[in-house]
């Protein structure tokens, strides 16, 4: 995975840290206060981070895996 990627772990990094915040941010439009229980303020605010990151990680490995895929096949065809 990430092969001709993999030369700049900033890359990496980078896009990781990219999609958390993207994705922490997609998230603030979720009105996720009514499935809270009452005193739970804490709790919630650790799934959201977690959520975010989840996500976030998943989405930065689908743009890694595309990217390393494009550019192998730019490779094979060229």
């Amino acid at each position: 995975m990430y092969n001709i990627v993999m030369e700049q772990p900033i890359t990496i990094i980078i896009s990781h840290l990219l999609f958390i915040v993207i994705t922490f941010w997609a998230l603030q439009a979720i009105n996720y206060e009514k499935f809270l229980r009452k005193n739970r303020v804490i709790q919630a605010r650790l799934l959201f981070a977690i959520l975010s990151i989840v996500i976030g990680y998943t989405l930065s490995n689908f743009f890694l895996e595309y990217l390393d895929a494009s550019k192998q096949l730019v490779n094979y065809l060229g």
